[in-house]
């Protein structure tokens, strides 16, 4: 598993991580969620040894990443898609990964099939790839050592819905397999389908952590309405706890019955009332990093 321990990480005066903790376990997929600037790509480095934290440490199985006598053998790690040399075809890059890492050279032909990219296109060179391609290439570059652990950062950039659909259903499998997954995306979609628990971070500190479906259960009652004024101000007075995620919408802490008579007595008109855990990621991410957000987008309501 992957253990991130009170880490924290400071660049000058600026605070990139602060006191960060959680846990990706094996046979499971971890969503890693939050604004950009977060946090995400600063902690998922420190995993993997290339950002020394100021304090705490991470580990993967029980070592940190710099003590894993062969890494790739045992975790597989994508944070840039684009970090890969132009110049060298496909088939090379693998074949140097495969070489290095010491294993079979089967493993170059098995990856590329694996990964959908035919003989020409292992053939080209990088810098024809498209972004999607590049990532393909590098899902196959960190899975051709079999490790048990995948550290992906927006693995799904740049592929097509199809793309999508593959790269769901390989890391699906993989964690059903045992194996540990920690994956950072924009596709908050893509992330409620095929996580299993989410960690949200916000100006460098875990704002939320836990399976995912108890933290959508927990959401609460969605209510939208063009009064949604009148109707935070009567929840209130009724002693109801509500959370804008919106222009026109609220979470309430309290069940639909009881949010319903509350806007039937103040005559507010609803335009929506129902469970909010119907309503999915994109809201509780939106409440939950309100106050963190660079711009009125999130992260993958675009996508």
């Amino acid at each position: 598993m992957i253990e991130v321990t009170s880490v924290s990480m400071r660049y000058g005066a600026f605070q990139a991580l602060d006191d960060v903790s959680f846990t990706a376990r094996p046979g499971r997929v971890t969503g890693f969620l939050g604004p950009n600037g977060a946090g995400k790509s600063t902690t998922m480095r420190v995993v993997v040894g290339l950002t020394p934290p100021t304090a705490g440490y991470a580990t993967v199985g029980g070592r940190r990443y710099a003590d894993l006598p062969n890494p790739g053998r045992e975790v597989g790690v994508l944070l840039d898609a684009s970090a890969q040399h132009a110049g060298r075809t496909g088939r090379e890059v693998l074949t140097i990964a495969q070489r290095t890492l010491g294993v079979p050279a089967g493993r170059v032909e098995a990856m590329l099939d694996l990964v959908s990219l035919t003989r020409a296109e292992a053939g080209r060179r990088v810098r024809n790839y498209s972004l999607g391609m590049r990532q393909r290439l590098g899902i196959a570059t960190a899975l051709i050592g079999d490790p048990s652990v995948l550290i992906l950062d927006e693995p799904a950039n740049g592929l097509d819905p199809a793309g999508i659909r593959w790269m769901r259903d390989l890391l699906r499998d993989y964690a059903d397999r045992g194996g540990t997954v920690l994956l950072s995306s924009h596709l908050l979609h893509e992330i409620e389908v095929v996580a299993d628990d989410l960690v949200v971070i916000g100006h460098g500190r875990i704002i939320a952590q836990g399976a995912k479906e108890e933290l959508l259960a927990a959401a609460g009652t969605l209510v939208r309405t063009p009064e949604v004024a009148t109707l935070a101000q009567a929840l209130a007075d009724a002693g109801l706890v509500a959370h804008a995620c919106g222009p026109d919408a609220l979470r309430v802490e309290g069940d639909p019955r009881h949010v319903g008579l509350v806007a039937l007595t103040a005559g507010v008109p609803l335009e929506e009332l129902r469970p909010a855990e119907g309503a999915g990621l994109e809201e509780m991410f939106l409440e939950l990093t309100s106050d963190s957000q660079r711009d009125t987008t999130p992260e993958g309501a675009a996508a």
